[in-house]
């Protein structure tokens, strides 16, 4: 990998390139705020308020998204879905001021049960990221409003349905689906050209999340990282891209695992095997480590992911990092 042994500094702390931001309107009521596989964030503009999907990682780097949105719309920003509990998708929230941050009751338990962790584990990962991470107030970003399975929001005629179709980047992954504009944003359930970060993942129910989204049958889709896919053959081919991943990573891993090959070992064969195919996508390095690990937990000992924390990075880096 990229950092020498001495180091031992994850693959993103050499990742200090600013990325040139994209804002693509994709309906009557779609945008996609992106830039070049750093974390993405979806706007809805109904009749009479904007809804904001994901926040970015600061309330300073939210404040372009919200300069972006003036250009466009004076409507209030009434409400913030969180398509997942990650601190890079949720700390900026409190730039927004809306009336409700909307989530799914699997991350608001998630937020409970390890946001303080994960933030402070996400912050020391990736510090390019969190820019102005000083903005960021005191504590965790909580919903005011969470739900189980669907719920559905009207922004004047504009029907906003707020999906939970099974777990995969997460436990608590929510998609929005504009059905009048044939629009999906899909957080981190999706990704394009950009590695998908797998450390929370249920790599088994991953693929099957994925047909449902598939099913619904999106025309244009904002995926976590990467471009805002435009045509249906684009979304096809994001869905498959993230598809083919999880699953050839986890078949790999598993297979080492039942051939009794510790993690270290697994790690340098998996690397090896999906480096020529994923190597030039966004983050590969830096997620790998992260991705193998929490794959050979699940095809071991444990279902469900264990928290990760600053402490436990570091030691699965250097354990990992100079493998290969």
């Amino acid at each position: 990998m990229s950092q020498t042994a001495s180091t031992k500094t994850f693959a993103s702390h050499a990742d200090v390139e600013e990325k040139q931001v994209s804002f693509d309107q994709l309906s009557p009521h779609a945008w996609a705020y992106t830039a070049e596989g750093d974390p993405n964030t979806g706007i809805v503009i109904g009749d009479d308020a904007v809804m904001v999907i994901d926040t970015q990682a600061t309330p300073v780097m939210a404040e372009d998204v919200i300069r972006r949105i003036r250009q466009v719309t004076d409507k209030p920003i009434k409400y913030v879905l969180l398509s997942h509990y990650h601190a890079v998708r949720v700390l900026g929230a409190s730039a927004y001021r809306p009336e409700h941050i909307i989530a799914s009751q699997d991350t608001y338990d998630l937020i409970v049960e390890r946001g303080e962790q994960d933030k402070a584990s996400e912050i020391g990962r990736f510090p390019r990221l969190f820019r102005n991470v000083e903005s960021v107030p005191p504590g965790l970003t909580w919903p005011t409003i969470t739900f189980t399975g669907k719920m559905t929001l009207w922004l004047g005629k504009l029907e906003v349905q707020i999906l939970q179709l099974g777990r995969g980047h997460t436990k608590g992954d929510t998609v929005v689906w504009l059905p009048q504009d044939k629009v999906l944003f899909s957080g981190d359930l999706v990704e394009f050209d950009a590695t998908p970060y797998a450390g929370d993942a249920y790599f088994q129910d991953w693929p099957q999340t994925l047909d449902k989204i598939a099913a619904l049958k999106p025309e244009k889709l904002v995926p976590g990282r990467g471009r805002a896919l435009q045509t249906p053959a684009e979304v096809a081919a994001g869905l498959e891209g993230t598809r083919a991943f999880v699953s050839e990573l986890y078949a790999a891993v598993k297979a080492g695992a039942a051939a009794g090959r510790d993690l270290k070992t697994v790690y340098r064969e998996t690397y090896e095997a999906l480096a020529p195919k994923y190597g030039q996508w966004v983050i590969f390095a830096h997620c790998m480590p992260f991705d193998v690990t929490r794959a050979y937990d699940e095809a071991t000992q444990f279902p469900d992911p264990r928290i990760w924390t600053a402490e436990r990075d570091i030691e699965m880096w250097k354990a990992l990092e100079d493998v290969k």
